[in-house]
């Protein structure tokens, strides 16, 4: 049976299901990983956040495609939500959704029954762990909704105002060392900048691609899907 491939920048999307996975490094060069091994030698290989813009164009006539049915599909949307008489009612449904499905990643599952329960206060319903970090997930994506929907830019100040909401504290960006990612097996599958000045660095990097379109003459939906 043929091997399946699949090509990804940063992200560890699809490890679980691949036989083989390509990373594209910072020259365009494809990195090839086996599944057996491949959460230790994905971490643990001296991967290196590139600094944006990138080297090599993003923009393949796959993504392109992708990219145009993406923004009919928007355009949709936006129409339909103009008939809501109360469009927070998509907005609320929307940004819950993105909080369980993201929560998800760092293995904290929950149920969209138990969310809404707890949502309209269900009496005597006890609210999970799970449910309550998702939760405040959404509260923060709210957070940052709401201050862009004022027309302010997103910097690194934005940034830690919405972190501060979700993890409960003003520490802004991480300093000390020793952050990892690790699969429900306690295999390390990331492990991010460890130095403090690195992460100020690349966020501020980030902040500029962010508030410099000029930067990078991609699609505005692929700039986004950079960003994130």
């Amino acid at each position: 049976m043929k091997k399946k491939l699949i090509t990804q920048s940063d992200d560890l999307i699809a490890q679980g299901v691949a036989k083989k996975l390509i990373r594209i490094g910072d020259d365009g060069k494809r990195i090839e990983y086996l599944r057996h091994g491949i959460l230790r030698d994905w971490a643990m290989s001296k991967y290196e956040i590139s600094e944006l813009p990138l080297k090599f164009d993003l923009e393949n006539k796959a993504i392109l495609k992708q990219a145009s049915l993406a923004h009919r599909q928007l355009a949709e949307l936006k129409g339909v939500a103009r008939t809501i008489p109360n469009e927070n009612i998509l907005i609320s449904t929307l940004t819950l959704q993105e909080a369980k499905d993201s929560s998800e990643v760092e293995s904290i599952v929950t149920t969209q029954d138990d969310l809404y329960r707890y949502e309209i206060k269900v009496e005597n319903f006890e609210k999970s762990p799970a449910s309550k970090e998702v939760l405040k997930y959404r509260e923060a994506i709210r957070t940052g909704f709401e201050k862009l929907r004022k027309g302010l830019p997103l910097t690194s100040n934005l940034i830690q105002e919405v972190q501060s909401v979700l993890i409960g504290n003003t520490a802004g960006f991480r300093k000390v060392p020793g952050t990892e990612l690790r699969d429900n097996f306690g295999n390390v599958i990331y492990q991010p900048p460890q130095d403090g000045n690195d992460v100020v660095r690349h966020m501020s990097n980030l902040e500029e691609f962010v508030n410099r379109p000029e930067m990078a003459d991609w699609d505005p939906l692929v700039t986004c899907l950079k960003i994130h």
